[in-house]
């Protein structure tokens, strides 16, 4: 067949639009959207954006509100009767993850069932208030407890935003959206570090610790955000907030089409069976729990790496700005990268590669320059919303990428499980051994990113050999494995 279908008009089309995705070819035509298209994304953006920064923003204040309060009084509060060693805030870090993972079986269920906004919304508001309760625990097993239940219902945070990305926006704009989702949490670190700031100087206001006051502002603005998230989080293309004219509906239909995923209620376990016959899902998943090992020692540890290089309690605050900044810059910098090239497989490499770097730095060097190696580490967020971006572009069917976004925030959740366990308390202040661990994961991830691109360049080329003549309805729901003209980007 393949000697044959060199003189079909499919061929060239399938040559073309391999030509378009292969990272080594960047010479076919680029798509260029109509005038009118343009301004249907601009509402679309200023609609939808504004309300997933507020999730993300808050989802990443209260998860880490944990790491100022470790220098807020968190660890000697005497109304928790109770000297918080290292190992055991180490634990109330990873708990939140423990209930992270258990939400994920209900949750993929769940998401199918319920309009995402109106799902997430109650969440929200239900964890906002387990934030604002957090406050009054008087033993560290009520910590604990309200830490798991944190992770439980936060759990849903990504799972839907996920699937609002996936379904709002084309393949080619899926990248940008994972890097703002980065900014997005950047930029919680900068805004919540301020607001933290502002909140040590309620130091004793009415008899509690400032991390208490933490917990109150924080679980109220949860539950205002809430309100905001059910009743103006857009997560269909249809959806009557975006008042659609005739013209648009046309465009909301080919972009449809061309981001290959339509919403179904079915679950489809067909689907699942062939995502988990798939090596390319497990190199994910790998990568993606090695990436978070780090993230999750990081985050909550972060403040108390920066009090071991000999700065005060409000000083290693305030440093927690320019990890935030740099946090949004690694995630929106190689995003950039990766449009700008069309090599997101290898632009997600070099962005493991400056962790590495960061983290080797934090092992090998002493004092105050060990700082350039923690901001440099934080280049991590670039790996995150680089292999999510190759999740969205290159998996098609609606349980299938349900699934895959599923492992995805199983794997995250393992690996922000296990990451602050590595930082045990007879390596502090400096947790070299954790630094050494984190630098091993991130030459695992590099591997990994390595096979996955190498895959999906394989299958393209098969693709190009039988190129097809019928064109894909995306109605039918079919997966990247059976819908023969879906191409892959790497």
């Amino acid at each position: 067949m393949s000697s044959d279908i060199k003189d079909d008009k499919s061929f060239e089309y399938n040559k073309e639009k391999l030509a378009e995705y292969d990272s080594e070819d960047n010479t076919s035509p680029k798509f260029v959207k109509s005038a009118e298209e343009k301004a249907f994304l601009k509402k679309l953006n200023w609609r939808v954006l504004p309300v997933v920064f507020l999730v993300i923003f808050i989802q990443f204040c209260d998860k880490s509100a944990l790491t100022i309060a470790a220098v807020q009084g968190i660890r000697d509060d005497p109304m928790l009767n109770v000297k918080m060693t290292d190992d055991q805030f180490a634990w109330l870090g990873s708990i939140f993850y423990l209930g992270f993972l258990i939400c994920q079986v209900p949750n993929n269920y769940l998401i199918r069932k319920f309009p995402v906004g109106r799902y997430l919304g109650v969440t929200l508001f239900i964890w906002g208030i387990v934030m604002a309760a957090t406050a009054a625990c008087r033993t560290y097993s009520q910590l604990l407890a309200l830490r798991f239940l944190l992770g439980l219902f936060e759990g849903v945070t990504y799972p839907c935003i996920y699937i609002v990305m996936n379904t709002l926006y084309r393949r080619s704009e899926q990248s940008a959206c994972w890097g703002f989702l980065g900014v997005g949490t950047g930029m919680g670190t900068v805004f919540g570090v301020v607001i933290a700031y502002g909140l040590s100087y309620m130091e004793g206001i009415a008899g509690f610790r400032a991390w208490r006051w933490g917990y109150i502002v924080f679980g109220i603005l949860t539950v205002l955000i809430s309100f905001i998230t059910f009743f103006g989080l857009i997560d269909d293309p249809h959806h009557k907030l975006l008042r659609l004219t005739e013209k648009e509906k046309e465009i909301v239909a080919e972009r449809a089409r061309d981001n290959c995923v339509v919403r179904v209620y079915e679950i489809k376990r067909e689907q699942i069976w062939e995502a988990v016959k798939e090596p390319r899902l497990w190199l994910l998943v790998t990568a993606n729990t090695l990436n978070c090992l780090q993230n999750g020692g990081l985050i909550v540890f972060s403040t108390l790496l920066v009090k071991g290089l000999g700065f005060s309690d409000f000083v290693s605050i305030l440093l927690q700005i320019p990890n935030g900044i740099a946090a949004a810059s690694f995630a929106i910098g190689f995003v950039w990268i990766a449009t700008r090239t069309k090599k997101i497989a290898f632009t997600a490499v070099a962005s493991s590669v400056v962790s590495l770097l960061g983290c080797v730095l934090m092992a090998t060097i002493t004092g105050t320059p060990k700082l350039a190696g923690f901001y440099l580490s934080w280049a991590m967020t670039g790996v995150g919303a680089l292999i999510q971006t190759l999740v969205s572009n290159n998996v098609s069917g609606y349980t299938k990428r349900v699934f895959y976004n599923g492992m995805g925030m199983v794997a995250m959740t393992i690996g922000n499980f296990v990451g602050p366990l590595m930082m045990t308390g007879n390596q502090a202040p400096t947790y070299t051994g954790a630094m050494i661990g984190f630098s091993i994961s991130n030459v695992g991830i590099i591997t990994c990113l390595f096979s996955v691109y190498f895959i999906m360049k394989r299958d393209n080329k098969r693709r190009l050999e039988h190129a097809t003549t019928t064109e894909t309805d995306i109605y039918l729901d079919l997966t990247d494995k059976t819908d023969k003209n879906f191409v892959y980007k790497l």
